[in-house]
């Protein structure tokens, strides 16, 4: 069976593919990122809120990854994101915070916490 640890890798690894890491998600799993108001679920809608992402930061990828609980169907931990938004031309320095719930080698829940001022600033013209 796949484990929670292995779900949050492959995601990550796969992020820039959206179909592949929307793959990993259960029919009715989550990706979520409350402080944004992001909330995608099932395959379909995470696929879609990946590759609006994409579009937006087409050089989006994690790193950095630090993992702090790890059980079989939990996992949490920290990971970083540094990449050019291509309509402001500045750069998005992000840390996110995650915890993944896994059900049946799949992902019933993705909730990531990150820092909304620096997002803004990101994302904002001027």
């Amino acid at each position: 069976m796949t484990t929670a640890l292995e779900l949050l890798q492959a995601y990550q690894d796969n992020v820039r593919t959206p179909a592949a890491a929307a793959a990993l998600f259960a029919d009715d799993g989550v990706l979520e990122l409350p402080t944004v108001q992001a909330h995608a679920r099932g395959p379909a809608a995470v696929e879609a809120l990946l590759s609006g992402l994409l579009a937006k930061v087409p050089d989006f990828r994690f790193k950095d990854f630090k993992v702090w609980i790890d059980t079989p169907d939990k996992v949490f931990g920290e990971y970083s994101v540094e990449a050019m938004v291509v309509d402001t031309g500045k750069m998005y320095r992000q840390t996110y915070a995650g915890v993944l719930i896994a059900e049946g080698g799949k992902i019933k829940l993705l909730r990531e916490a990150l820092d909304t001022a620096a997002a803004a600033r990101a994302f904002s013209k001027g």
